[in-house]
């Protein structure tokens, strides 16, 4: 949502209920500043993330979203503020450790290997699970081959789960773009995280293929346990599936609360509309 559109509501029949029992604070953000040479992209925000449950980043365009997940996944390191995963002090995430502790994440833009199959990429998110040394895998022998075929069978299931079957042995580059988009999903989920950080899920898809992705976050937190924090664009969307929402605007925090909670604050309608209506 770009700034001046208005708040999208649910497309016709495609209604997800929200509401899940979530655990205790898992992943708790703590008064981040992040600026780029004179231009300040966070600014003192501070949320948490509780384990299980679904929480939306929302905000017009340039409000600091996407930079609020690479500060969670370690690609930014803020200036100011702490992060506190799993009850552990962090004044910055390393990129590396998040995704070893159990942070996975997709992109705004497909970030897959366009020329490998649909199976290969979803592999690929298998090699922080890989043990065996590369002398091992090298030969493919032994350990090695009895890994493979473990980490195999797991992309499998993603594959089945994912509903994929019939273009496992694609190259992605051939699919269009709403599959492309679920094999990245996949690919993510390969690495079994903790906690799944999706920019954009759902960017540039059709109503079909929108619901269809809601259909499966729901499941990925539902059937695995995955705890999901989301950017998504889509009102509707945001207001279905999710458990609780923060605001950002131009960097700052202007709401947190239940999607209920966050629809009716003034601060976060006028961010919104103010633009289309000259405010």
């Amino acid at each position: 949502m770009s700034e001046g559109e208005p708040m999208q509501m649910n497309e016709p029949g495609a209604h997800f209920e929200a509401g899940r029992q979530t655990g205790p604070v898992i992943l708790d953000l703590r008064h981040i500043s992040l600026s780029f040479g004179g231009v300040k992209a966070l600014t003192d925000i501070s949320f948490d993330v509780r384990q299980h449950e679904i929480r939306a980043i929302i905000g017009p365009n340039g409000a600091g979203k996407s930079s609020m997940l690479n500060v969670i996944n370690g690609v930014y390191r803020p200036q100011q503020g702490e992060i506190v995963y799993r009850g552990e002090h962090r004044r910055n995430m390393d990129c590396y450790a998040a995704a070893k502790s159990g942070i996975a994440r997709t992109f705004q833009n497909i970030a897959l290997f366009k020329g490998m199959t649909v199976l290969d990429n979803i592999m690929t998110g298998r090699n922080l699970k890989m043990t065996s040394n590369f002398l091992l895998q090298a030969l493919y022998w032994g350990p090695a081959r009895r890994e493979e075929i473990a980490h195999r069978h797991k992309a499998e299931e993603i594959i089945d789960f994912l509903e994929i079957q019939h273009i496992r042995k694609t190259p992605v580059g051939r699919l269009p773009y709403g599959l492309q988009k679920r094999v990245e999903l996949g690919r993510a989920l390969a690495a079994e995280p903790d906690i799944l950080l999706l920019d954009e899920p759902m960017a540039g898809m059709n109503v079909e293929e929108k619901q269809d992705m809601c259909r499966f976050i729901l499941d990925v937190n539902d059937q695995f346990g995955t705890t999901i924090v989301l950017i998504e664009h889509d009102m509707g969307v945001v207001m279905d599936i999710s458990d609780r929402v923060v605001v950002l605007d131009y960097g700052r925090k202007i709401g947190d609360g239940t999607p209920d909670e966050v629809r009716a604050n003034p601060e976060v309608i006028s961010a919104y509309l103010g633009a289309a209506h000259g405010h």
